[in-house]
C-alpha cells in the first residue's frame, strides 16, 4: 500500500488542490511541506494531533516537515469557524505559547541534526513583523479580489456580526507565509485542517499566479464523532496534550470511553496501529462483539496515551484504569488515578466537607447544581458507598475514592 493510499484508507486526507499530482508527490521522492500552528493557547489540543500524526506519516516516508509557529499570524487571529473576533494576545504571550508548542511537537517529529529530512521549526514573526504594509499590499494584495475572499468559507460565519478589515488580512498573510517558505525553503505543499481549506488554497494560488510555479494544498479530515460533532470536548474543556491541563489518566480514560461507533475511526486517524489489524478489529465492531470492542478501546487508549505522553505514562494509566474498573476497593485505593489534595482550609471546624463542594473542587462536577443532580440521581459513591443525600458531609482521614457515574473515579486526599 502506497503512502497516499494509506492516508486515504485512514481517513486522514480531505481535499486536494491537485489530487493526482499530490498523490504522486506523496508516493515519490522527498519533498518539503509545512503546517502552521497559531499560538493561541498554552498547549496544543487533540485537534492539532491530526496534523502532527500526518506530519509523522510523511516524515517516516522520507518527506521533510516544517512546523510553522504563528508568532506573527497569531497577532491577527484566524477568523475561520469563529462568530466573534478572537481574543488579542500580546507578543510575549504568543512567544511563550510557541515555545510550549515547540516542546510538545518534539514528541512527534524527529528533529535530529543527522537526519536528512529532519523536521524544522520556523516562526512567521521573523518575516511578517518586518513587512512594510504599503509594499505588501501592492505586491501581494493585487493577486486577491475582495469578492472571492468574502465568498470563502473561512469568512462566512463572521459576515453577520461584522468582519473587521484587520481580520480580512489573515488570508493574505497566511498566503504570504507559503510564498516565503516556497522561495526560501523549497516548500511545495501546505497542509492543514479542512476548516483551513480557503486559506491554504489561497497560498498555493498565490505562488502559481505570482511565480508561475506549481504549489499544492492538502487538508486533513476534521476529527469528528459519528454524529458529526467535533471530538475532544470534555466537561473540563478541550482535550489538551499538556499533562498539566489534562493528566495522562484522564487522557487515557477519554479514549477508553469513546463511543463504539468512533473507536475504529480514532484508531485509523490517531494511531500507527497497522491498517490490516484495524480492519480486523472493524469486524468486531460491526458484529457488536462487546468483549472485543472493549479490548479495542483499551488498545486505542493505550496507543493514544503512549503517543502523547510516552509509554511509561501509558503503562501507569492502563494499570490504574484496570485497578479502578476491574479491581477490588484495595486496588482502587492503590491506583494511580487523578487526585486532589485538600488542606485544612477546605474543611469546616469539625474537619468535614460538604459532598457537593467535594465534587466541585475535584472538578468531577462543573457546578454545585450539577453535583446536586448527580447525587439525587444516585450517581455518586464514596468508597463504594452510594450517597443520595445532597446535604451529606464527608470526613477524610487520609483519602477517599469518589465515583461519579460508571466511569469517573477520583481520589481526594487530606494534606
Amino acid at each position: 500500500m502506497t503512502l497516499s493510499q494509506e492516508l486515504k484508507h485512514r481517513g486522514l486526507t480531505a481535499q486536494f488542490s491537485h489530487e493526482k499530482e499530490i498523490c504522486e508527490l506523496l508516493d515519490g521522492e522527498s519533498f518539503s511541506f509545512y503546517i502552521g500552528f497559531d499560538a493561541t493557547a498554552d498547549s496544543l489540543h487533540i485537534g492539532h494531533l491530526v496534523q502532527l500524526i500526518l506530519m509523522r506519516h510523511l516524515q517516516k516516508a522520507g518527506h521533510k516537515p516544517y512546523a510553522l509557529l504563528g508568532t506573527g499570524t497569531t497577532l491577527v487571529g484566524d477568523p475561520s469557524g469563529k462568530t466573534d473576533m478572537r481574543q488579542m494576545l500580546t507578543a510575549e504571550d504568543i512567544n511563550r505559547n510557541a515555545e510550549i508548542f515547540r516542546t510538545q511537537m518534539s514528541r512527534f517529529l524527529d528533529f535530529s541534526e543527522t537526519l536528512e529530512n529532519r523536521a524544522e521549526f520556523v516562526k512567521n514573526g521573523d518575516w511578517l513583523l518586518d513587512l512594510k504594509y504599503l509594499e505588501f499590499i501592492k505586491d501581494i494584495g493585487v493577486h486577491f479580489t475582495v469578492n472571492r475572499m468574502l465568498a470563502a468559507e473561512c469568512y462566512k460565519n463572521r459576515m453577520e456580526k461584522g468582519l473587521s478589515f484587520f481580520e480580512l488580512n489573515y488570508m493574505l498573510i497566511q498566503s504570504y507565509d507559503f510564498l516565503h517558505l516556497f522561495k526560501t525553503k523549497g516548500v511545495v505543499m501546505q497542509v492543514g485542517g479542512d476548516d483551513q481549506w480557503s486559506n491554504i488554497l489561497a497560498g498555493a494560488d498565490l505562488i502559481r499566479r505570482k511565480l508561475q510555479k506549481a504549489a499544492f494544498a492538502l487538508t486533513t479530515s476534521l476529527l469528528l464523532t459519528s454524529d458529526g460533532a467535533k471530538m475532544g470536548k470534555t466537561m473540563k474543556g478541550a482535550l489538551w496534550l499538556s499533562p498539566e491541563k489534562c493528566p495522562p489518566y484522564d487522557f487515557y480514560q477519554y479514549f477508553r470511553n469513546v463511543d463504539d461507533a468512533d473507536v475504529i475511526n480514532c484508531l485509523k486517524m490517531l494511531t500507527f496501529v497497522p491498517i490490516e489489524e484495524i480492519i480486523e478489529r472493524e469486524k468486531f465492531v460491526a458484529a457488536k462483539d462487546g468483549a472485543k470492542i472493549n479490548e479495542t478501546k483499551e488498545l486505542l487508549a493505550y496507543e493514544m496515551t503512549a503517543i502523547v505522553h510516552g509509554k511509561a505514562e501509558a503503562d501507569k494509566a492502563q494499570t490504574a484504569a484496570r485497578s479502578v474498573f476491574g479491581g477490588t476497593a484495595t486496588d482502587r485505593n492503590n491506583a494511580d488515578m487523578p487526585t486532589t489534595i485538600f488542606t485544612a482550609d477546605d474543611f469546616d471546624s469539625d474537619g468535614k466537607i460538604r459532598l457537593i463542594d467535594l465534587l466541585v473542587k475535584t472538578k468531577l462536577c462543573p457546578s454545585g447544581r450539577d453535583a446536586k443532580t448527580n447525587i439525587e440521581q444516585g450517581g455518586v459513591s464514596i468508597n463504594d458507598e452510594k450517597i443520595t443525600d445532597v446535604n451529606a458531609v464527608i470526613e477524610i482521614d487520609e483519602f477517599v475514592i469518589i465515583k461519579k457515574g460508571k466511569k469517573n473515579f477520583h481520589k481526594a486526599m487530606k494534606n
